[in-house]
């Protein structure tokens, strides 16, 4: 029987990319986004695959983390991984941040996380296994002067730390908790200028960006392991070894 993934922000970024890696083998894929037009754009790229489920809706909300399980389980019979992708990352200095754009990286970033968390240790409690699997940003774990963001470092620091508290707590039903923590990622966030390029991979001691293939190739890790719980995986080209 094949397993059964829901990923948020699957229409675009990792997300899409962590759903086509499990659609490639062959599990049953539950892609979450704010629009079902993008969405389905998605699916059209992926070649409208029949178990691919889109599920579109404000991951700030409980009702749609609530739906997202409902239809996953009335689709395929039960969830087995869970991949909090969905996020954003808006970085400058701590006196310009507007009200709005508080609101809505505690929206996407955490609550975004905490609702789906909460139903798939209800489900996966029940059933007794399963993973879920947080993508939290390499800077919460060391900071960098040159990219002031103390939203990000606030929001994806506190999710490290809650990573950590939820693995032990869902130890004893056989559900894995953990995170990947990427650097810089090449991804439609990012600008693709040379300048902006040299300037980005300058910030990891590899001197590059890295690719979408890391982060999926970390997750996959993950969502495979059988003794790996409560681990933040850094994907960040050394970027949170020290200083260089």
């Amino acid at each position: 029987m094949s397993k059964t993934v829901i990923v948020t922000g699957a229409s675009s970024g990792l997300g899409f990319a962590i759903a086509e890696a499990y659609l490639a083998r062959g599990y049953n894929v539950v892609g979450n986004a704010r629009s079902l037009a993008r969405l389905q754009e998605a699916a059209q790229k992926l070649g409208n695959p029949a178990n691919f489920l889109l599920v579109e809706g404000d991951i700030a909300q409980p009702e749609t983390a609530r739906r997202l399980f409902a239809q996953a389980t009335e689709a395929f019979g039960t969830v087995d991984i869970l991949v909090n992708n969905a996020g954003i990352f808006i970085a400058k200095p701590v006196t310009e941040y507007s009200e709005a754009e508080v609101e809505r990286i505690v929206d996407t970033n955490l609550k975004g996380f905490f609702y789906p968390s909460q139903a798939a240790a209800k489900h996966m409690a029940a059933n007794g296994s399963g993973h879920i699997v947080t993508i939290t940003a390499a800077i919460a774990m060391q900071p960098n002067a040159k990219v002031p963001a103390l939203l990000p470092v606030l929001i994806k620091g506190g999710l490290n730390s809650a990573v950590r508290g939820l693995a032990l707590e869902l130890a004893g039903s056989h559900v894995q908790v953990n995170a990947v923590a990427p650097g810089i990622i090449q991804t439609p966030m990012h600008a693709t200028d040379e300048q902006t390029r040299a300037f980005l991979g300058g910030l990891a001691p590899t001197g590059r960006i890295g690719t979408p293939q890391d982060v999926v190739d970390a997750v996959l890790y993950l969502t495979d392991s059988t003794f790996v719980t409560g681990a933040i995986l850094n994907v960040d080209g050394g970027s949170t070894t020290g200083t260089w």
